[in-house]
């Protein structure tokens, strides 16, 4: 049982996300309150990434795993949120498993729950930049709120930096630091509309190209989640023995409909993790240096796994080429600090090395520093020493 129990909010919203755009919905949101007394707290939000639920990536009951609690333990209020479309929160046009990508539906929804493909009876992305910003802002206000505190720090993981590092550009002030586990960064990835700043590039809800944006839902099976991440374990011991089984229960605890989904053994069936389909703009080296912010304004520290594939991968469209260490030279400041984790990769919160995670992140949070290191691109090995990337 966790030392501090967790309390999760409902935190009200009204949606922009153009498939329930003006309703309330709620938000989900879990807190481990570890502020001692006698002291004022001191916020830290957590967000997802792309496919992975908030909860199953920063709470994992296993061990020492939850990052979220570790740090509640070191005496930070910590927040773990939801975006829709992802996790406990809402997940408007995603219960119809025609919705689903096209390409996946045969190989993880036939025969249960369709008996053929289907065509998508909602043929657009679900969220957008936009829509996420909102969201994010919303809870942003209620921890500011509600805890009374001016700022709050934040901590992202992979495609969390679409949503995370625009918002921080465009609200600063309300951002005490910026902590980005394996983030994905397009150097000319989608811009804003020309002559704006965040504006979309397109009319929203984009229908076109069909094939990447005419459908709300995306698809993650057991299968594909170990295709992504066995190929990164390149080293012994990086993790450990049966935390795939442990990672897709806890997947699937967060997302009760997907969990009835997909092929059936023993009259069990396997589960699919559902996540949303968004498009994404505005993260790119032109908007990363706007007025100064990233790495002045706001300190921003980036830890990624030397075997990470996903936020660092090329490839022949600009959009999807992500390479870590261009974000870190697109920063404009210099209170800028990257850290390259030797036997790590992509899913470092699950890895063997989620514990130097923990530690560089709770120094981080009282110091902004690591390892009493401010600035600068180094290596961490597996002995616990740092050494200055060129």
């Amino acid at each position: 049982m966790p030392s501090i129990p967790p309390q999760d909010h409902a935190v009200p919203h009204v949606s922009t996300i153009p498939a329930n755009r003006n309703e309330h919905v709620d938000l989900f949101v879990r807190e481990y309150d570890g502020t001692r007394p006698h002291h004022d707290p001191e916020a830290v939000l957590m967000l997802h990434g792309r496919s992975v639920p908030a909860v199953a990536g920063f709470d994992l009951q296993h061990g020492k795993y939850s990052w979220a609690q570790n740090l509640a333990e070191a005496g930070y209020d910590v927040f773990v949120m939801e975006l829709q479309g992802s996790g406990l929160s809402p997940r408007p046009e995603m219960d119809n498993p025609c919705n689903a990508n096209p390409a996946q539906q045969l190989d993880d929804l036939v025969p249960n729950p369709l008996a053929g493909p289907c065509p998508a009876a909602y043929p657009k992305q679900l969220g957008n930049s936009q829509s996420e910003w909102d969201e994010l802002n919303t809870v942003v206000e209620f921890i500011r709120t509600s805890r009374n505190v001016p700022q709050v720090a934040f901590i992202g993981w992979s495609a969390a930096a679409f949503v995370m590092g625009p918002y921080v550009i465009q609200h600063p002030g309300k951002v005490s630091s910026l902590l980005l586990l394996a983030p994905i960064f397009p150097a000319k990835g989608n811009a804003s509309k020309p002559g704006t700043r965040f504006d979309p590039p397109h009319a929203l809800p984009l229908t076109t190209p069909a094939a990447q944006f005419g459908f709300p839902m995306n698809l993650l099976a057991k299968d594909g989640l170990s295709k992504v991440w066995d190929p990164e374990v390149q080293c012994p011991d990086q993790r450990e023995s049966g935390i795939v089984d442990v990672v897709w229960a806890a997947i699937l605890d967060n997302d009760p409909l997907g969990k009835t989904w997909g092929p059936v053994h023993a009259g069990v069936p396997d589960g699919i993790g559902r996540f949303r389909n968004s498009f994404w703009w505005g993260w790119n080296d032109t908007t990363v240096p706007l007025d100064n912010t990233l790495g002045t304004t706001v300190p921003v520290l980036i830890v990624y796994g030397e075997f990470d594939t996903q936020a660092m991968h090329k490839s022949s469209d600009v959009r999807f080429n992500f390479w870590v260490p261009d974000l870190y030279a697109a920063i404009p400041g210099t209170d800028k600090l990257m850290i390259r984790v030797a036997c790590a990769g992509h899913q470092m919160v699950w890895e063997t090395r989620a514990k130097d995670l923990h530690t560089m992140s709770r120094e981080w949070l009282k110091n902004r520093t690591v390892d009493g290191l401010k600035s600068g691109s180094y290596a961490l090995d597996t002995n616990g020493n740092f050494t200055p990337v060129v």
